[in-house]
């Protein structure tokens, strides 16, 4: 019995109750917002992790990715940067890779680490149809669904399901011109392989059966947005909400079957798309989970785009969306070192924090009135520990040594240092 069917029925389970404490919400209401769809806790029945809720009323949650490609496969490497994921705050983490031995690769990842891990099986399917036929047009579909079947079977807790993209979109696609066309990797193979063999969406076509898998293993499906804008040009484009109202659709049909989903958003979007996109797709998918890549909110950050993805996805929380996906420095550029993922994994923690402080109030923001108390109190350790990166801070502190109590940007006219002086020299 899946997670959903359970909460349906009215019974409290270990993870309604886990999730409820670590929120600091009535279990009641976890379980009301999970049998509504507006909560997801992302968990297959087959694997045992950190138990993770993402919806309405909870902290907003942080996805980090790792994964091999093309030009760059070592395991090694991607278990450090899954290893710091985790370290600085990721609550899940995806594993893109596309090079390698998948399958290894993905058990590894899934025994390492104790966080929920989601993956993206449209990528497994092409890469090995290209080893197997010569070409990504040529995987079948009993291929797809079986890589489907195969992440279920290893334990995989949440998956991107690229189902929204249609033969129509596509077919639209090709006469009318977009500036960054398609964008996401896995929209990309499924519009390549409908226009090759000129039919549906196999993704679409098979949902049924994919929420059988689901249901068996109880892996939250995270509907992809194959059509996401890839740059401000397309922003709020009639392809991305085409897809949005076919995923509205697949939503529906995921309640009906009592399998838990969330709703991918868009990419690239101006600061005053933001909201907007956010609002419709709790209006139309009727409040299930949200999670954003960034939103990226300008096109020339490269380098710094932890930085954009970070000023949209604070803005995009605070507007209701539910989990953040990192972005990092290396965004459009190549591959993400392990400092990468620290700094992209720490810039989105920063935005959902900011988000949270509104929406949730006091809950969050105790910790910013005891950081504030401590700066006032020059307890340097304290602010340390407070601080979403402790090691970080010490070394920014101490970069200069201090001769004082006081930073080395203030020093001896510290205003905290003068006016504790007033204080006792009763002159305040």
């Amino acid at each position: 019995m899946t997670l959903m069917k359970e909460a349906k029925l009215g019974k409290t389970t270990r993870e309604m109750l886990t999730v409820a404490k670590k929120e600091e919400i009535e279990v009641e209401v976890i379980k009301r917002r999970i049998a509504s769809g507006k909560i997801v806790i992302v968990k297959n029945v087959g694997r045992e992790c950190e138990l993770v809720g993402i919806g309405k009323g909870l902290t907003t949650k942080v996805n980090a990715n790792i994964g091999t490609s093309s030009e760059h496969c070592n395991l090694d490497f991607e278990l450090e940067k899954a290893r710091t994921a985790v370290k600085y705050g990721a609550d899940t983490l995806m594993d893109l890779s596309t090079a390698g031995d998948l399958d290894q690769i993905r058990n590894i990842i899934l025994s390492e680490v104790k966080i929920p891990v989601g993956t993206v099986p449209i990528y497994q399917a092409a890469v090995e149809a290209v080893k197997k036929h010569g070409a990504i047009v040529d995987m079948t579909e009993d291929e797809i669904l079986g890589v489907i079947e195969k992440h279920a079977k290893d334990g995989v807790d949440f998956m991107t399901i690229h189902a929204g993209i249609t033969k129509e979109i596509v077919e639209r696609l090709m006469k009318i011109s977009r500036v960054t066309g398609i964008v996401s990797r896995g929209g990309a193979f499924l519009a390549s392989w409908i226009l090759k063999n000129q039919k549906e969406n196999p993704l679409n076509k098979n949902f049924d059966y994919i929420l059988e898998i689901a249901k068996k293993y109880d892996f939250c499906i995270s509907l992809g947005d194959a059509l996401r804008p890839g740059s401000l040009a397309d922003a709020s484009d009639w392809f991305q909400f085409q897809e949005l109202l076919n995923v509205q659709k697949l939503v529906e049909k995921c309640w009906e079957s009592n399998v838990q989903v969330m709703v991918e958003g868009p990419g690239h979007l101006p600061l005053n798309h933001v909201e907007t996109n956010v609002v419709l797709e709790k209006a139309l998918c009727k409040e299930a989970p949200f999670y954003v890549l960034g939103p990226v909110i300008t096109d020339i950050g490269a380098g710094y785009d932890h930085i954009v993805g970070a000023i949209g996805g604070a803005i995009a929380a605070l507007a209701g969306a539910d989990f953040l996906c990192y972005v990092t420095p290396s965004e459009h550029l190549g591959i993400p070192t392990v400092e990468d993922v620290k700094e992209g994994v720490v810039a989105a923690k920063i935005a959902a924090h900011c988000a949270d402080i509104v929406k949730l109030g006091w809950k969050k923001a105790k910790i910013d009135f005891e950081m504030a108390k401590a700066r006032a109190e020059l307890n340097w350790e304290k602010q340390y520990k407070l601080s979403i990166d402790p090691e970080k801070a010490k070394e920014v502190r101490e970069r200069i040594k201090p001769r004082t109590e006081a930073c080395t940007m203030c020093g001896k006219y510290c205003v905290f240092k003068i006016l504790s002086y007033l204080k006792k020299e009763k002159c305040l």
